[in-house]
């Protein structure tokens, strides 16, 4: 190979290298808004109402200043899973025991649901709340997603069944959202539309922002991401503040930071 053809190849991989670093360098600013103490076991989330969530000693509560909303169930084991997507109707999934408790606003319990009792054999493994008095279910028995109508107390599925072990789920009220151990991401809706959306980087958490965007941690670092984008490899670091944290959530522009003893709220709007 000839010295000439030597310097060319070298211009090249500098200048992609280059290119791969601005695409990865992109910043997202994200200004701080309330920062307070906490020393709960695991936060749920905050709303931009001011509450926050969160489960300590397995007791739920609702916490905004000097008002604390609580609610315990001890026969029903630990709490795996709280939605607070609806705060008029916070689900609480007790995997143990195949139940789930609806609450209201204070905490006060709507109603509660014990899967082992419905005529249609469901083991459930993933949930949350849908649309239309409905909840989103993922039946281990069938590895298939399904809608619950909790005033009915009807099942059905909606979904193939799935192929690949889920390594993380999401729901909102008209989608299921998951990515299975190969970090592919897919969609269902209510009507049982499968959609593929693509690849998500490895990751150690992660949120999705909707079918398009979605926000993860690596390494200690937060990133954002638009697969929408038209320049498919940009990735936008997130400014924050802490150098390592337990958990973080995003709802309503709201992205909360938790650690072992606090809990920072930034505003993040995305695109």
């Amino acid at each position: 190979m000839s010295k000439a053809i030597r310097q060319i190849l070298l211009l090249l991989y500098i200048a992609c290298s280059f290119s791969t670093l601005f695409g990865q360098s992109q910043k997202t600013n994200a200004p701080v808004i309330s920062k307070f103490k906490s020393d709960a076991d695991d936060c749920i989330g905050y709303e931009s109402f001011g509450y926050s969530y969160q489960i300590k000693n397995n007791v739920f509560s609702k916490i905004k200043g000097s008002e604390v909303f609580e609610y315990k169930n001890i026969s029903l084991g630990n709490i795996t899973k709280a939605d607070i997507q609806n705060p008029l109707k916070i689900v609480l999934f007790y995997e143990d025991f195949n139940s789930v408790v609806l609450l209201d606003n204070q905490l006060n319990k709507i109603t509660e649901i014990n899967f082992s009792q419905s005529n249609i054999p469901i083991v459930v493994t993933f949930i949350g709340m849908s649309t239309q008095n409905q909840l989103w279910v993922y039946n281990t028995l069938n590895q298939q997603i399904g809608l619950f109508d909790y005033l009915k107390n009807e099942y059905k599925t909606v979904s193939t069944p799935l192929t690949e072990t889920i390594k993380y789920y999401q729901t909102d009220f008209n989608t299921f959202y998951w990515i299975d151990k190969k970090n592919s991401w897919f969609s269902c809706d209510i009507f049982g539309k499968i959609t593929a959306l693509g690849k998500i980087p490895d990751f150690d958490k992660i949120v999705i922002v909707n079918s398009h965007q979605y926000i993860f941690s690596k390494d200690g670092l937060l990133f954002f991401k638009d697969i929408s984008d038209t320049n498919s490899d940009t990735i936008s670091e997130v400014e924050i503040l802490e150098k390592t944290f337990d958990k973080f959530c995003y709802k309503d522009q709201i992205l909360s930071i938790f650690t072992s003893k606090e809990i920072t709220n930034y505003k993040i709007v995305t695109p």
